[in-house]
């Protein structure tokens, strides 16, 4: 099922994705696009953690959500949804939202965390946990109250703007003396409303799977390959500049000679004249 991603990345890199753990907390609508797509790209072993369970507020946005899964834990629902699309993988599902008194329970051993939950104390300890157990981890910022999907970027947490969520992270992280260079996904556009979040599908849709897409090339460091790839096309850039600079440079370097020889051979048909 997967000879379409193999053939893009080769079945090298396929087998490094197949062998890496990763932890995604929260399978909503941010989430739940992380996860689809994590599996359709050949990640095989991914723990979920969400306590949460499907309301029908959540059927305009979230892929766990459908009018037979009302009432029932997403994480349930979104392994369920796993091995319907391969039976070959490691999945599991906890029906508990993480906080300070269970994260420690958590492997050690994974290789990213990708947290796409709702709760900021959640988001702190993640970011604790991560950084003391030398895990990589992403965070999604809010998505909610806004409509421009491109808007929605990559960057650190001491470099967001107009989010809210993201500014009350950045002092707890500040205070906890915590990383402040912690990736994340935020957006750019300022909220179009305050109080209560509401939210279209394409921004969560967006954001998980510009998340996945990140920790996808992360992993298989396909993103130092595009650095490599860029580098080389700005250094034929750079030499082709060059030529057509010093072919610029030879062309008027010969006409300035041929203007002096001119001048020359007029200036000898002068004296020539008058010798004459």
């Amino acid at each position: 099922m997967y000879d379409r991603v193999i053939n893009l990345i080769g079945p090298d890199n396929f087998d490094i994705l197949s062998k890496k753990k990763i932890l995604l907390v929260g399978v909503g609508g941010v989430g739940g696009f992380v996860f689809e797509a994590l599996i359709r790209s050949g990640i095989k072993n991914i723990t979920v953690y969400d306590g949460d369970t499907v309301e029908i507020t959540n059927l305009n946005r979230q892929l766990v959500a459908n009018l037979d899964t009302i009432g029932k834990y997403k994480s349930d629902i979104a392994v369920s949804k796993a091995k319907k699309i391969n039976e070959d993988i490691n999945v599991s599902g906890y029906n508990k939202f993480l906080d300070a008194s269970n994260i420690n329970d958590l492997d050690k051993d994974y290789d990213y965390i990708i947290d796409a939950c709702d709760s900021i104390n959640t988001k702190l300890e993640l970011i604790r946990f991560a950084e003391d157990k030398h895990i990589k981890i992403i965070s999604s910022m809010g998505v909610g109250n806004r409509v421009d999907a491109s808007k929605l970027i990559i960057t650190r947490l001491n470099k967001t703007c107009n989010d809210p969520l993201a500014k009350k992270l950045r002092k707890l992280v500040k205070d906890n003396n915590l990383n402040m260079n912690t990736l994340v996904l935020c957006s750019k556009e300022v909220p179009i409303k305050k109080g209560k979040v509401d939210s279209l599908i394409t921004l969560p849709g967006v954001a998980g799977l510009l998340i996945a897409n990140y920790v996808i090339n992360d992993l298989i460091n396909l993103y130092w390959l595009k650095i490599l790839l860029i580098l080389q096309v700005l250094f034929c850039n750079l030499l082709y500049h060059l030529l057509s600079l010093l072919k610029e440079f030879l062309f008027l370097f010969f006409v300035i000679i041929y203007i002096l020889n001119l001048k020359y051979n007029i200036l000898q048909l002068y004296y020539l004249k008058d010798t004459y």
